[in-house]
């Protein structure tokens, strides 16, 4: 899922998809399986940046507009640990929309900025998820099912992402996921990590 043009999105989350991933798998070949493990921070105060490292990068997605249960997110930064103070002052943590803290170093390795700035903030978490992604092509948008633990607890999660938003309402209809809640992954690991209540059955 490379494309810098801002993308919609549809994501669902479910212990199960069923039929979902059985018409998923039978309509396009596995174009990529990745395993990741990555660190999301989650701000009580916003849940429109997402912000979380991978492979020792800061990346952060800003929330554009919804339009027909869709999502529009645009990538805003990808920086590479260690990342100056300067930086994180400018570009990190008024995605957070949280107060600053104070910066006792020049320069932050990604434990430095883990241990020193986020842990200690009272409205910042870091969420430990890794991932083991299959990817697919179908209607010529960016589908896949994902195995998860967000902080050891299992889930999966379905997803499907394009430029073109009638594209993703084709495929939507397709698999069998119009009557499943569009809900991103800040929402998603709020919810499971307590920081937002969570519908009943949610995860279906």
């Amino acid at each position: 899922m490379a494309d810098s043009k801002p993308r919609y999105e549809f994501r669902t989350f479910a212990q199960e998809f069923g039929l979902v991933e059985t018409r998923m798998r039978a309509w396009s070949p596995v174009d990529k399986i990745r395993e990741s493990s990555e660190i999301y921070i989650v701000s009580r105060a916003n849940n429109e940046n997402n912000t979380k490292i991978r492979d020792g990068l800061m990346d952060i997605k800003v929330f554009i507009q919804e339009q027909k249960g869709l999502e529009q997110w645009n990538p805003r930064l990808k920086a590479e640990f260690p990342l100056k103070a300067a930086t994180i002052k400018k570009e990190v943590f008024p995605a957070f929309g949280v107060p600053m803290p104070e910066f006792t170093r020049d320069t932050y390795t990604l434990p430095q900025f883990i241990e020193e700035v986020v842990r200690p903030h009272p409205d910042l978490t870091a969420v430990h998820v890794f991932k083991r992604r299959f990817g697919f092509t179908i209607n010529d948008c960016l589908a896949e099912i994902a195995e998860l633990l967000i902080n050891g607890a299992a889930i999966k999660t379905a997803a499907v992402e394009s430029t073109d938003l009638e594209a993703i309402l084709e495929v939507k209809r397709r698999l069998g996921l119009t009557d499943y809640e569009n809900v991103n992954y800040l929402v998603a690991i709020k919810r499971i990590i307590g920081m937002l209540p969570a519908p009943k059955d949610w995860t279906r």
